[in-house]
């Protein structure tokens, strides 16, 4: 099994980012019914404000080659989509577990 965890800093006024983050949210969690290697995803909006990373996700897929068929799944670059024009930056690890 592979766990795919992702964390987002966005950009905009702490209303836009919170708007952005749900909505992006929302799309993530849909993907599970929509991608069949996706065996299961957690999306976690940050509610800490001395911390900067808006968004992060964990997503398990069976093995790493999976993680690419979920990136490229359109349902998934729909949802990357929603964060095009708000996302500063990204950081991602994948490993085996």
């Amino acid at each position: 099994m592979v766990k795919h965890i992702v964390a987002f800093k966005l950009k905009g006024t702490a209303e836009a980012r919170l708007a952005a983050a749900k909505r992006f949210k929302a799309a993530l969690e849909a993907l599970p019914e929509q991608i069949d290697v996706l065996k299961s995803i957690e999306v976690g909006l940050n509610e800490n404000p001395a911390e900067s990373w808006d968004v992060v996700l964990t997503a398990v897929v069976d093995k790493m080659e999976d993680v690419e068929v979920y990136a490229k799944h359109p349902a998934h670059v729909a949802a990357a989509a929603l964060l095009a024009e708000c996302k500063e930056s990204r950081a991602c690890v994948d490993y085996n577990f």
